[in-house]
């Protein structure tokens, strides 16, 4: 029906009879002639009728906006001062000659721009108008570049594409599972993936060697901005592997992809431990667009009487920290309540803060309710370690290592958006050497990534103290987004049975992952293997506000979706078929 793309027209289609079809982006009429600016997924031109061409002049009359049409004409040169140099078609238009209402459109629910203001909710709910704005194609025409970019890398590095199973069992891996039931087991569930972690393990111990897969995973947890119930990973898994062959592979992959698809040179990915990460940035995803970090001064405070600094201080689990604002001194105290609040939501129980008027009037340039608790040196040494000149506001944080981690950690981002320290550049970096274990809040252990991460040092050196063992594990991060974790998996049936004694798990560990243990006893390789999050990346690479925006039908903060009022509730013979009853 049509002999070009919208978009792809230019100069060199002058004189050239074309045939397009596509919707109507929008309709003027101006003295008698009506312009169309026409769209498809590759752009839009403009198509030009006069009253010379009276039937197609008479269809025009009657289009409006979103109005499918095909037509014919022919492609000219626009008249001197009227060439559109926002329009990548703005140095053409088509003279239209025929014209076919191939189906009339009711009115949008919102304006199809770049600059629609319309509610997320009628977004979502309209979602398959949202996707002709020109700005969602561009994102989702960017998605299926990168993820075709990366099958052709990982083929040819030798990795096998694999399918895993969809509906497999319950395993623990972080959040709950999305449950399915099965009518031919009464009683008995699927479980939906939340990842194919146990699948590409086993792939290892088939003598795959190299996998990979595009996979789908779910996860029935609490959404956030770059977070959905259903979501889709890069997985890579090798045999015979240390960590640094999947860190450079991985490596290698983004520099190519931001190279090929954005134009973009990525800089050397610097390596940072997990505990000087949380030290500097308080968070193990640091921007390192932001030049503020962190500094502890517990050894400063550990003698002064003000109980906020000294209790935290002369606690081996709690952490005393600085974070200086450059020019911050003029922040109101609304402003700096409004920081109190915001740390709040982190656990902090308040926002101690120094305002630094005038450094060399010493205590007197200084000012803070907190000041009558400190002595004059300690607050000097304070302000001499944290390097604060006069116009700088000092923030504090005093509690558990976590809640000063997680609660200075978000302030610093914060802090480097509203002062516009943040850098427009690109900053991946490797986090490395993660704790195996953390204290779950039943005062058990939990894994900090998954129970098959393969401990650093012995067998008996975690059995004896769990919390100091470290993982072979490694995140890699761009701009304060966490691409992908990954890590080397335990190959030993010994040390796979100590973890999942460590984690208290007993029998459930049999009965949950005994096919894994007996499949560890039959000539397992070393492996280990990542998994980027496509979304993420996807978001990262475009500039997004959030993963919504690059998914052609997402969820939204609820785990619903709008457009097609799901989940839903079901008739009673199919809930019969399945075995349940519902209790209302």
């Amino acid at each position: 029906m049509r002999s070009h793309y919208c978009g792809e027209l230019d100069a060199s289609h002058v004189d050239v009879d074309v045939e397009l079809c596509g919707w109507v982006h929008r309709r003027r009429d101006h003295g008698g002639v009506i312009f169309l600016d026409v769209r498809d997924r590759s752009g839009i031109v403009q198509v030009v009728f006069d009253p010379d061409t009276q039937e197609s002049f008479a269809a025009a009359e009657r289009v409006r906006n979103e109005y499918v049409l095909r037509m014919t004409g022919r492609v000219r040169c626009r008249e001197t001062g009227k060439v559109n140099p926002d329009m990548q078609t703005g140095e053409i238009e088509v003279l239209g000659r025929d014209l076919e209402i191939l189906n009339a459109a009711a009115t949008p629910p919102f304006q199809l721009d770049d600059h629609s203001e319309a509610g997320e909710d009628v977004r979502l709910r309209y979602r398959y108008m949202d996707l002709r704005r020109p700005e969602m194609q561009d994102n989702l025409r960017k998605r299926a570049a990168i993820v075709s970019w990366v099958r052709r890398y990982l083929e040819d590095a030798g990795y096998l594409e694999i399918e895993t199973p969809i509906l497999t069992r319950a395993t623990p891996e972080g959040a709950r599972d999305y449950l399915v039931p099965s009518r031919t087991h009464p009683g008995q569930f699927f479980a939906l993936p939340q990842s194919p972690q146990i699948f590409k393990q086993l792939l290892m111990m088939s003598g795959m060697d190299r996998y990979y897969q595009i996979a789908r995973c779910f996860r029935d947890e609490d959404l956030r901005a770059d977070r959905q119930p259903e979501f889709t990973q890069i997985d890579i898994e090798a045999s015979f592997v240390r960590e640094q062959d999947i860190m450079t592979l991985t490596e290698n992959m983004l520099v190519g992809l931001f190279k090929d698809v954005l134009g973009v040179e990525l800089p050397e990915f610097p390596v940072i431990g997990y505990d000087e990460a949380m030290q500097r940035f308080g968070s193990d995803k640091p921007d390192l667009r932001n030049p503020l970090e962190l500094v502890d001064i517990a050894d400063l405070v550990r003698d002064v009487e003000f109980k906020v600094f000294n209790g935290p201080a002369n606690d081996p689990a709690g952490r005393v920290a600085a974070l200086r604002a450059p020019n911050g001194a003029s922040l109101s105290r609304k402003v700096i309540d409004d920081y109190a609040e915001f740390v709040a939501r982190y656990g902090a129980r308040g926002l101690a803060y120094i305002k630094v008027n005038d450094r060399s009037a010493g205590v007197d340039g200084l000012q803070s309710p907190i000041l009558k608790f400190l002595p004059e040196q300690v607050v000097a040494d304070v302000l001499d370690r944290c390097g604060a000149q006069t116009g700088d506001v000092v923030f504090f944080g005093a509690d558990r290592a976590t809640v000063v981690n997680d609660a200075l950690g978000a302030l610093r981002n914060q802090l480097g958006e509203d002062l516009g320290l943040v850098d427009d550049r690109w900053a991946p970096c490797w986090i490395v050497d993660w704790p195996m274990f953390e204290q779950g809040p039943d005062g058990g252990l939990d894994p900090v990534h998954h129970p098959f991460t393969c401990p650093a040092g012995s067998l008996e050196a975690m059995r004896e103290n769990p919390l100091a063992t470290r993982a072979r594990a490694y995140d890699v991060v761009l701009n304060g987004y966490e691409l992908g974790g990954g890590s080397i998996r335990i190959h030993d049936p010994k040390m796979q049975q100590a973890v999942f004694e460590a984690l208290a798990m007993g029998q459930e560990a049999q009965v949950k992952f005994g096919f894994l243990i007996d499949a560890l006893g039959y000539g397992c390789p070393p492996h280990g293997g990542i998994a980027l999050g496509v979304d993420r990346l996807v978001m990262v690479m475009v500039g997004a506000r959030a993963i919504r925006d690059v998914i052609a039908f997402p969820k939204t903060q609820t785990a619903s979706c709008l457009m097609t009022a799901a989940p839903s509730s079901v008739d009673a013979g199919q809930l019969k078929d399945l075995h349940i009853r519902l209790n209302s």
